[in-house]
């Protein structure tokens, strides 16, 4: 007596599947890429098509008609310097998470013990798991005038830097510091310490192996960083709008003309920050950055 049909077909059908894994692939991804396609691409497509209709000035609905008005708009002083703004501000922030978090890094993956390592590994990732927001509203009383920070400053006749473009970078980089501390961590951990031996054996200075051996091959861990820390800092329009007393940057023009509304524009704006990024990535391969990730 033979097997069931049911399992028979079954089993036929598995051994169909051994003999055709680009089958077995497609319908294992088909689904979540067909969802990414729809709902990722989708909206970007959607966003790129709104860039190029305009809103109509006497019933403020959006008229689909191609024009490029909306892109000879960006080319206005205030737009130009509230991008200048924000690209300087991003700059900032990456430099300054990358400054502080390489040494961190560094002792994690190098020097500290496993459950030093393991400590610290924690520590990173807490300020992760609390709100947004929270975070932002915490700074924001640490940054008044009757806060903390002006507190702990006023014996030695000093004033912490309020409201405004220093206390706004003091906010990005707490908020995106983790991005940079853990691709970081991981660069440097994946290093073998062959490497560093062979460069002490030939007679290689601490310094001079840190920027011939250590540096290279940490560029991609530190591009990686980069692309959050620049990109979070490019897009937020929240913590600009509650720590930068008024200055505004892109994400605040966007949400602004989401709000008049003017989608047209605000698609053509939302455009800019989203170009800066692909330019920056195709820089950073060109350049061979990801050779190693």
């Amino acid at each position: 007596m033979g097997p069931p049909p049911a399992r028979s077909f079954r089993r036929g059908l598995a051994a169909w599947m051994e003999r055709h894994p680009r089958l077995r692939l497609l319908l294992l991804l088909g689904l979540p890429l067909g969802a990414l396609v729809l709902i990722y691409f989708g909206s970007l497509a959607i966003l790129f098509l709104n860039a190029f209709w305009q809103r109509d000035t006497f019933t403020g609905l959006v008229q689909r008609d191609f024009t490029l008005e909306n892109f000879l708009d960006l080319a206005r002083p205030v737009f130009i310097t509230v991008t200048l703004r924000t690209l300087v501000m991003a700059a900032a922030v990456t430099l300054t998470c990358a400054a502080i978090a390489f040494p961190i890094s560094y002792y994690m993956a190098r020097v500290a013990s496993p459950r030093v390592r393991g400590a610290m590994v924690v520590a990173v990732l807490m300020p992760l798991w609390a709100s947004y927001l929270i975070k932002i509203y915490s700074w924001k009383l640490i940054l008044s005038e009757d806060g903390v920070l002006n507190w702990a400053l006023s014996p030695f006749g000093l004033k912490g830097p309020g409201f405004g473009e220093v206390g706004l970078w003091l906010v990005f980089t707490y908020l995106w510091l983790p991005y940079m501390i853990l691709p970081l961590f991981a660069g440097l951990e994946r290093i073998p310490s062959s490497v560093l031996e062979a460069s002490a054996d030939l007679g290689a200075r601490t310094w001079t192996t840190f920027r011939r051996v250590i540096l290279p091959l940490a560029i991609p861990a530190l591009v990686a960083g980069s692309i959050f820390t620049f990109s979070l800092t490019l897009g937020d329009y929240i913590t600009p709008g509650q720590i930068a007393s008024g200055r505004q940057f892109i994400g605040n023009l966007i949400l602004a003309d989401f709000g008049v509304p003017n989608l047209p524009l605000a698609a053509a704006e939302a455009l800019v920050p989203l170009a800066i990024i692909i330019t920056y990535l195709v820089i950073a391969r060109r350049l061979g950055a990801f050779d190693a990730l």
